[in-house]
């Protein structure tokens, strides 16, 4: 059949290339908006459900909402665990809740491999929790793994103890995380005059340690 189109074959291969690049580019588009979105109501689900599964299996029959309602709310675990921990909270607060929990206490301390863990993870807790804490809340560079090679770092606490023995009084405790997943990483001891405290915030910092240096933050200026 003859090509009645007497547009010249170079005119018309670039037209094809242009409407291809253009479909890609709305795709991309595409992505680039719903993705994030998408990625987020997902991980909230996650999340919900998984709170939710987990409060189903201790809460009797008979105080959970779904043996009354024919269909699932999502989000009844999540509410039940919030208002739970708000009740231990105040209860604990009294004199017979601070009296169980010294007995709670002294019970896990005298349990061989348990007393290390609950130590530990209690010291983290009211560390992180207390309002006067500063831990993660100052994003600091430092050269690592050598001269000319530099690192994001947190900063977790002032170094205190045996170690500021040997580091130095004025050495901090700085977490260095990994690309992509920053929950591993490493625990250096650095002197405060070797970090340069950056302006940036921790959330902008872990989205730039996260994206692998593509979204990088902006400057104090703006620019």
């Amino acid at each position: 059949m003859p090509d009645n189109d007497l547009t010249p074959f170079p005119v018309r291969r670039r037209r094809r290339f242009l409407i291809r690049e253009r479909l890609r580019g709305y795709f991309l588009a595409g992505i680039l908006v719903t993705g994030p979105t998408a990625l987020t109501l997902y991980l909230t689900l996650v999340f919900v459900n998984f709170i939710d599964v987990s409060v189903g299996y201790i809460l009797p029959k008979e105080y959970n909402p779904e043996t009354y309602l024919p269909f699932y709310i999502p989000g009844i675990g999540l509410i039940v665990a919030v208002i739970g921990l708000t009740l231990i909270g105040a209860a604990t607060a009294g004199y017979l809740g601070r009296i169980l929990m010294r007995i709670n206490e002294r019970i896990l301390v005298r349990m061989p491999i348990v007393r290390g863990v609950y130590s530990a993870v209690k010291q983290i807790f009211e560390t992180v929790l207390a309002k006067q804490s500063k831990s993660f809340r100052e994003v600091v560079m430092i050269e690592w793994p050598r001269k000319e090679m530099w690192t994001i770092g947190f900063v977790t606490a002032p170094v205190e103890g045996e170690m500021a023995l040997h580091s130095g009084s004025d050495s901090i405790a700085v977490y260095i995380p990994t690309t992509p997943n920053p929950t591993s990483g490493y625990l250096m001891f650095v002197p405060r005059k070797d970090a340069i405290t950056l302006d940036m915030s921790v959330e902008d910092a872990i989205k730039y340690v996260i994206s692998t240096g593509i979204v990088a933050p902006e400057r104090p200026n703006g620019n």
